[in-house]
């Protein structure tokens, strides 16, 4: 099915209410093993997207590569926030992914009247107004170019962490699932860049005395749908 081109109709909806500045923002890394998880933040005005812009994942690794530096000239404004493996693990996922995307707001050079959020939770809340968009990282240009954006500064950032950790393959799954992964987690156990309260470790028996519990632990966050744990 051919990709149908994100627009900025929920921007321009925000507008009509009296937004002036919106930011897109997206993730990746949520489901990872190992690395932080990263928010992407972008406004882009109201301007003709580059072409072939969408959802970072429908896109192959050379077209995001590629676009990449064409869409940092050609927003506005964008920004990226980090959550370490630690913080993901003290606070759990959806603290850590709302940790992430204040810093990237934060670290933007205008303050943004509202935010379009990727997905139908708002991970963020107040003060900020936020609008949740179920696949907007699509249908959205200014999500779709944070995503994009998010999307390949983490996988060079895993790919510099991968020189450190060889034999977890960080450059070709960047934290992912992948059966090198695997195979390194059962011979060498997690790094210090792995997220130890992660169900994964359950099927690692000798390693698993290394898994942190975290007081008042959501379960939907150790959920195999969420974490993608092992599969032996």
């Amino acid at each position: 099915m051919p990709i149908v081109p994100p627009t900025h109709s929920a921007e321009r909806s925000l507008r009509r209410a009296g937004a002036k500045i919106v930011v897109g923002l997206d993730e990746v890394g949520r489901g990872a093993w190992a690395g932080p998880v990263t928010v992407g933040a972008a406004i882009t005005g109201l301007r003709r997207a580059p072409e072939g812009l969408t959802d970072s994942k429908l896109l192959t690794e050379l077209r995001r590569r590629a676009l990449a530096p064409v869409l940092a000239d050609w927003v506005t404004a964008y920004a990226l926030g980090h959550a370490s493996p630690q913080e993901c693990d003290e606070l759990g996922m959806t603290a850590a992914l709302r940790l992430a995307a204040v810093r990237a707001l934060e670290a933007l050079p205008v303050e943004p009247d509202a935010v379009i959020l990727d997905g139908k939770h708002d991970y963020l809340g107040g003060p900020w107004r936020v609008r949740t968009v179920i696949k907007g990282d699509q249908s959205c240009i200014c999500v779709s170019a944070a995503s994009v954006l998010a999307k390949v500064h983490r996988d060079g950032l895993m790919a510099e962490l991968g020189e450190q950790h060889p034999a977890y393959g960080f450059a070709d799954n960047a934290g992912y699932p992948s059966p090198v992964h695997r195979a390194a987690l059962e011979e060498f156990g997690p790094t210090d860049q792995h997220r130890l309260s992660w169900a994964y470790l359950d099927a690692l028996p000798k390693w698993r005395h290394l898994k942190r519990v975290r007081p008042g632990l959501d379960t939907a966050e150790g959920s195999a749908d969420e974490q993608l744990t092992l599969g032996f």
